[in-house]
């Protein structure tokens, strides 16, 4: 019942009202990201049940019954999840154009690791990875603490990638979310950042947005310790960090979120937005300002390139309002903006090695080789 329950808030995902909103996240998130793990105890505990000659009373048929209910619902949004690489690859012709592989020389993955994401989804080591902790950035203590993922081997020149996590600027950290897109980038040579920085009530905006920019300002003073190359410089975060890392791509080097530090330079290669809030945050009442201000009310021509992915079940983050700041940056920017929209995606789709995440995380590996590989046109 249990099951059959999350099933339903996984597949359904009732949006309105806010409870029932929350609800789907809350109990559809796991299921809707690793459904094979449901199918595995059905089909379990009904073999056991059925070798103990336990289904032979009305209740225990009621329950079969059911327990067949969820496994097709189940497949439902396991095949969702697999789909999605339709979705990627269709959102990088759209957004590269149809000619988009011959300019990207990094070799891309043929397959996804369906070992690990049918029986390890929630493992994250990598033998090849080396882990960096607890670095500071900042004066703010733990809150300004980075974590450093790298080839074993020590690359030098490797491109950056910093990563922001979620939580509505109350909540969160850096080991969370985006792991299995830290470790494979990692994995083909990068030098990949997972931030943290002070949350709410401790500091409020722009005081994230501040901790945001140090970490891009760490990046071109320290990274080259560590084997980065600052010069090719990506930001990506997930829900609240999708948001300071789009007001990172959009304010390169303005002084106020820079206090003390002016002369840095926070100007960034791309962005990667991740089911991020481009419009009324789902739980804050209709005339409560947001926590902290939206990127698209900083859009200009001279925007770099943004792949943006938001899910068309987000109980959180509108999947309209994604539509909308993909839409802007292409009317204002001529630079690249690819928008995936996954099929059947919650919000937090990045926790764990499922079938979604695996594909999204191939679109950002190839948009971002086609960004290093194609000269960035400024606007005039």
């Amino acid at each position: 019942m249990l099951i059959a329950w999350c099933t339903f808030f996984a597949v359904v995902a009732p949006r309105r009202p806010q409870l029932l909103a929350s609800m789907s996240f809350w109990f559809g998130l796991i299921i809707n990201e690793v459904p094979f793990v449901g199918i595995y105890f059905l089909v379990g505990s009904t073999a056991l049940a059925a070798g103990q000659g336990d289904l032979d009373s009305t209740g225990a048929k009621v329950l079969v019954a059911v327990s067949v209910a969820a496994t097709l619902g189940l497949a439902v949004s396991a095949w969702r999840g697999v789909r999605s690489d339709q979705a990627v690859g269709q959102a990088l012709e759209d957004g590269l154009g149809t000619g988009w592989r011959d300019r990207v020389q990094t070799p891309m993955r043929r397959n996804r690791p369906w070992a690990r994401i049918l029986l390890l989804p929630g493992f994250m080591r990598r033998r090849d990875v080396q882990r960096i902790r607890n670095i500071s950035y900042g004066d703010a203590g733990r809150r300004n603490l980075l974590d450093i993922y790298r080839h074993r081997d020590a690359p030098r020149n490797a491109p950056v990638l910093i990563y922001f996590h979620g939580g509505h600027y109350t909540s969160g950290g850096k080991s969370r979310e985006a792991r299995p897109l830290l470790s494979h980038l990692a994995a083909q040579g990068w030098l990949c950042i997972s931030a943290n920085y002070r949350l709410r009530p401790e500091t409020t905006f722009p005081g994230h947005q501040i901790d945001a920019k140090k970490v891009i300002a760490w990046v071109r003073e320290h990274g080259s310790e560590y084997g980065a190359d600052p010069s090719r410089l990506f930001v990506a975060g997930s829900s609240a960090g999708s948001n300071m890392a789009g007001l990172c791509a959009l304010t390169p080097n303005d002084p106020v979120f820079q206090p003390g530090f002016e002369s840095a330079d926070t100007s960034v290669t791309a962005a990667v937005c991740l089911y991020g809030f481009y419009g009324h945050y789902f739980g804050t009442p209709p005339d409560e300002p947001p926590p902290a201000p939206q990127p698209q009310g900083y859009i200009h021509p001279g925007a770099p390139p943004f792949f943006i992915a938001h899910g068309t079940k987000d109980a959180l983050g509108t999947v309209e309002g994604a539509r909308n700041f993909a839409a802007q940056l292409r009317r204002a920017s001529s630079s690249t903006v690819v928008y995936a929209e996954l099929p059947g995606a919650q919000h937090a789709f990045d926790i764990f090695h499922s079938p979604r995440f695996e594909a999204v995380v191939d679109g950002i590996d190839a948009f971002a080789a086609w960004v290093l590989a194609t000269p960035r046109q400024t606007a005039a």
